[in-house]
């Protein structure tokens, strides 16, 4: 295994990200609040439309989202009647790191409804909440709502669990913001839970009834939530898992302990993020395709960027089915 500083290949390395950044705000200024718009999807589109008509007040929420797993369901949710801008869109920004610029801070001082993760995932998004108030905003801290206080996994949009909750907040706050279009708000999310989440919830639900208790391997902690949701026993150390997380250095000891899980295949996939492989990653990968391990991969932010949260998701729980299936002959 390498020994190599856990430095993420496939993003681009988090000071280029922030010179970036810098340099560009000057032209950021002016198109970033209409670049990273999330327009709510109509019924007839196959984004996530949830077929409810418009009509009411006429009022359009405006929402602004530390990142675009979270706008994609505040979209969907909102329907003809929120204006969703998501500040992280680019798979290649590390949100961990993000630099807002000049044009961030103009959205959230303009928005009546901001969602950001927390649980020390975008603590810039606190800062630039802070430093721009917006008069009666409307706060969502998604750590907040779920119940993870920092130092936790801060990964919640990997819980079903937890997305189910924020779809319910999310949901209850636009009808309390634009009270007159309540039955409207009531109309999106219901369709959006048992329509547009129908595929899934029923992946979910499939592959725990069959693989529950498959041990497993992964490359970082992000795949933990989804892993305890699916009912699948993860075997890589949680010291490992937070390590390459937070971009730290993995010990030895660790990387030993995972080695011979594969080498002697305790695990029967190894799932891993394909944002942030790292030499340590990219040599386990290799180790369990070798072994004739299966290997699947998930992302952190939206892949495509122009996904919706389902398709995302979705195309994910499959990957990781197949491997399953292929991995015990199910």
């Amino acid at each position: 295994m390498s020994s190599a500083r856990a430095v993420p290949v496939s993003r681009f390395p988090r000071a280029f990200v922030r010179t970036a950044l810098v340099a560009a705000t000057a032209v950021l200024t002016g198109v970033t609040a209409t670049a990273c718009s999330t327009s709510a999807p109509s019924a007839s589109t196959k984004s996530g439309g949830t077929g409810a008509t418009g009509g009411g007040s006429g009022k359009t929420i405006q929402v602004v989202a530390g990142e675009n797993f979270w706008g994609s369901i505040a979209s969907q949710l909102g329907g003809s009647h929120v204006k969703v801008t998501s500040i992280i869109t680019n798979p290649d920004t590390d949100p961990h790191d993000y630099e807002p610029t000049a044009a961030d801070a103009r959205t959230v001082a303009g928005a009546q409804y901001a969602i950001v993760n927390g649980i020390g995932y975008d603590a810039w998004a606190d800062k630039l909440l802070a430093a721009n108030p917006g008069s009666g905003r409307t706060e969502l801290k998604v750590g907040d709502l779920v119940g993870v206080k920092p130092g936790g996994n801060p990964h919640r949009w990997y819980s079903p669990g937890d997305v189910h909750k924020v779809i319910e907040k999310i949901a209850g706050d636009y009808k309390k913001l634009d009270p007159a279009d309540a039955a409207y708000f009531d109309q999106q999310k219901t369709a959006f839970e048992t329509k547009t989440l129908a595929g899934y919830n029923k992946l979910i639900a499939d592959i725990k009834a069959k693989y529950a208790g498959t041990p497993i391997g992964a490359s970082e902690s992000i795949v933990t939530p989804l892993s305890d949701s699916l009912g699948l026993k993860m075997l890589t150390p949680e010291t490992f898992l937070d390590a390459m997380s937070e971009g730290s250095d993995p010990t030895a000891k660790d990387k030993a302990a995972i080695d011979q899980q594969i080498k002697n295949k305790q695990i029967k996939t190894y799932v891993y993020n394909s944002q942030n492989s790292t030499p340590d990653v990219q040599a386990q990968v290799k180790a369990a395709k070798d072994a004739g391990i299966p290997v699947a991969t998930v992302t952190e932010t939206l892949t495509p960027a122009g996904a919706t949260f389902q398709q995302w998701q979705t195309t994910q729980l499959q990957g990781i089915e197949q491997a399953l299936a292929k991995a015990t002959g199910k």
